[in-house]
């Protein structure tokens, strides 16, 4: 099990950026970071939470939701235990709790059915 702390949330314009972060431990400590791949969630008030971005163990395969491809870029430090989450040219339609999460993550995508552990979020809002 993965857990997790997010960081990096704000408050923004259109069109400006943010990085979030998140860094992990991981429980039992005989397991690593680097062997779970791991994603970004968010969740708008109202509707359900939905996944992303995803990236794998090695940083090989990366997914893109189709509403944030081309705009933001996920990455992982695996050195230090973190997760990062470059977001650009944001949009209002991207305010929202933004959560990460050891998770499945192929180029199909990533699912919030299988995790085991979320931390407390991250708060985005982009202003018009």
């Amino acid at each position: 099990q993965v857990q997790v702390a997010e960081s990096g949330g704000g408050s923004v314009q259109a069109g400006g950026s943010l990085t979030l972060s998140c860094i992990g431990s991981v429980l039992p400590s005989e397991l690593r970071f680097d062997d779970y791949p791991m994603g970004w969630f968010r969740q708008a008030p109202g509707k359900e939470r939905e996944g992303v971005s995803c990236i794998s163990s090695s940083s090989m395969l990366t997914y893109y939701s189709d509403s944030v491809k081309g705009r933001f870029t996920i990455s992982r430090d695996n050195a230090k235990n973190i997760l990062y989450l470059q977001m650009n040219s944001l949009k209002p339609d991207d305010t929202a709790m933004y959560y990460c999460a050891a998770t499945s993550c192929s180029l199909s995508g990533l699912s919030a059915a299988g995790v085991s552990a979320w931390g407390q979020g991250t708060q985005v809002t982009v202003s018009s």
